[in-house]
């Protein structure tokens, strides 16, 4: 019998220590970050968790929870074992599949040359040599079978050994690459096939098949040349559900939802103009939920096995419904947030459509400040087109004031700019600090068909520079816009938008803020890792001459070739172990603000990497971002 803790779970923080009415960086950085779990085997509760930041030790603290599905007060755990059923078990409970890492290959200093213990050198023959923000040291991970015996688990059996290759995929894989059949005949798994050069400029993983019985194994996707991803077997425990993209090197493509059933495969997304984010099978198996952006929100839609191609809309909203938990018959647990709250948990009534919350974490909080008006606009774009726009108001929104006003850039640069709740570029923050947001949904965004989400790739400085323009000059013709008072903010791409922006912008802009930023095409090409990206988005290598989509990327799309038009105040940020943008782009942006006298201050975090996870250094962001706006905008 598990100990239990009745816990009133809404009063976390007391709303006296707030001491405020609109969200702050510390009261951000309060807040509980919550992740689904699963629903126990007997079907009556929700298990989440939930981690509460501890800035001040720069830690943090994970805490369990139970609720009934039915909605209810939650019940702090002691311990989540054997609550949930274990999707890596086999049902009769005599077999585990997990991951290790395995040594195969000398490459540091330290390994080809022992005598010298205190080397801390790394010697690379190919590419492939660092991936996210680490380096490759010799390790892959693989997957093991292990066996109970009366003394537990055993070692295992690592089914990939001698291979050169990675399960979970690198940087962001996890168990999720990897599935035991319930009926403990087959290991389903996901890698790519490839070392070096190669792996560097390819998407193709794969779905393997190994066989526990005979050790054999079948790629269950050869002809694909894309990413096979995210296998999981349905309610009958044969039927196997993945994620398919089609074409080798795009890693934004369209993701469609494939069932491997009886030998036979069939595309249940292929002519819906969408691309699929996660999916859920349904409790009987006759068909799957899945989430996907639509028109600047992510919602949940369901396709029958029976209907291909047929795919419902289920839910909507000004809301993201970002996942499926579990499916109760006639609800669904799903996990919702939008730009003014962060992720909690709802059961969602699939006969009257309604959402009941089920975890309410940080109710407490967002009941003691003044929230954002979040309003959706369509602007007329220079091609004749239609864009969706976020526009997020400061709390009290007073129109007969004028507010200084912020250009946000999205990443990606397919990236979905939906109804999301982030920890560092935070709407509901920006407007609470007295600034208007917009944030354009435009080219390169999922979630307005598939043309439109591809229109951005090899044309960087095109269209999409319209887009944002468009944007902010729809905005500036408010009466409560100050037009003296705009500025424009991003990371990654939005980063790179940034540094463009501030080559044409004409004077419309009084600052910028730019976090790991791509500023010259060329350099990113030759120190990116995942050269697949680059190849497929700007075309190409910069030497090659005969390629004119590249040559115009690196020619007339390259912000560095702009620098000399540069004249506006700007802050840069920059991870020292950011490999994807790595910092010299930063640093030569910096160094060409200051070598024209140009306002300009650099903000580097030597251990983050394309993100800001550490607490402290997250305030320190923050605490800059705003000081630097202070300053140019106020």
């Amino acid at each position: 019998m598990k100990k239990l803790f009745l816990f009133l779970f809404v009063i976390i923080i007391p709303v006296s220590s707030f001491a405020q009415d609109r969200m702050s960086p510390e009261l951000l950085w309060k807040l509980g970050r919550v992740s689904p779990m699963g629903i126990t085997e007997d079907r009556s509760d929700l298990i989440f968790s939930v981690s509460y930041p501890d800035v001040p030790n720069n830690s943090s603290k994970r805490l369990y929870y139970s609720v009934p599905v039915t909605g209810g007060d939650p019940i702090q755990l002691e311990s989540v074992d054997g609550l949930l059923k274990d999707s890596k078990v086999s049902e009769n409970g005599m077999l585990k599949v997990t991951h290790k890492s395995v040594k195969i290959d000398d490459i540091r200093g330290t390994d080809l040359y022992p005598a010298f213990e205190e080397s801390n050198a790394y010697i690379y023959t190919s590419l492939h040599y660092r991936h996210w923000d680490q380096w490759m040291d010799g390790t892959y991970h693989h997957v093991f079978v292990q066996r109970k015996t009366d003394s537990g688990w055993d070692k295992g059996t690592d089914i990939m050994e001698g291979q050169r290759y990675y399960t979970p995929t690198v940087p962001f894989g996890g168990p999720e690459d990897y599935i035991i059949r319930p009926d403990g005949k087959y290991v389903v798994y996901v890698t790519k096939q490839k070392t070096g050069t190669e792996y560097a400029t390819s998407t193709n993983t794969d779905l393997f098949q190994y066989e526990i019985a005979t050790g054999e194994t079948v790629n269950l996707t050869d002809e694909n040349e894309g990413y096979d991803t995210h296998p999981v077997y349905g309610p009958d425990g044969t039927t196997l559900a993945y994620l398919s993209m089609k074409r080798d090197g795009y890693e934004a493509d369209k993701n469609d939802l494939i069932v491997l059933q009886d030998g036979k495969k069939t595309n249940l997304t292929a002519p819906w103009d969408g691309t699929v984010n996660s999916f859920s099978w349904a409790e009987d198996g006759s068909k799957i939920y899945f989430s996907a952006p639509v028109d600047g929100t992510v919602q949940i839609f369901k396709v029958e096995l029976s209907e291909p191609g047929v795919v419902e809309q289920v839910t909507e909203g000004m809301f993201d419904v970002t996942g499926v938990v579990a499916d109760l018959g006639n609800h669904l647990i799903v996990t919702r947030g939008d730009m003014n709250h962060a992720t909690e948990i709802f059961s969602y009534n699939l006969s009257n459509e309604s959402f009941i919350p089920l975890s309410k974490v940080n109710d407490e909080i967002y009941n003691s400040i003044a929230l954002s008006k979040i309003e959706k606009r369509m602007m007329p774009t220079t091609d004749g087109k239609e864009m969706l726009t976020w526009v997020i108001y400061p709390p009290n929104f007073d129109p007969n004031k004028k507010y200084p006003t912020l250009l946000y850039a999205q990443g990606g640069p397919q990236g979905a700019l939906s109804q999301f709740y982030s920890f560092r570029w935070n709407f509901q923050l920006m407007a609470a600090n007295g600034y208007i947001v917009v944030a354009p949904n435009r080219r390169g965004m999922p979630g307005h068909g598939v043309e439109w989400n591809e229109e951005i790739s090899k044309d960087w400085g095109g269209q999409v520079m319209d887009d944002y323009l468009t944007a902010i000059d729809e905005m500036a013709k408010e009466p409560f816009v100050d037009k003296s008072r705009l500025g424009a903010v991003g990371a990654s791409y939005g980063g790179y938008s940034v540094f463009y922006l501030a080559g044409i912008h004409e004077g419309r802009f009084k600052t910028f803020i730019s976090h790991d930023g791509v500023f010259d095409l060329r350099s990113m090409y030759g120190t990116t890792e995942e050269l697949f990206f680059v190849n497929w988005d700007i075309g190409g290598p910069y030497w090659d001459s005969s390629n004119k989509a590249a040559m115009k990327s690196y020619e007339e799309f390259n912000p560095i070739n702009r620098v000399q038009y540069w004249d506006t105040p700007m802050l840069i940020y920059q991870g020292g172990k950011d490999y994807r943008v790595p910092i010299g782009q930063s640093l030569q942006a910096f160094q060409a603000l200051q070598l024209q006298g140009i306002k300009s201050k650099l903000v580097y975090f030597p251990d983050e990497n394309h993100w800001v996870l550490n607490g402290q250094n997250a305030m320190i962001w923050h605490g800059e971002f705003y000081k630097w706006l202070e300053e140019t905008l106020k």
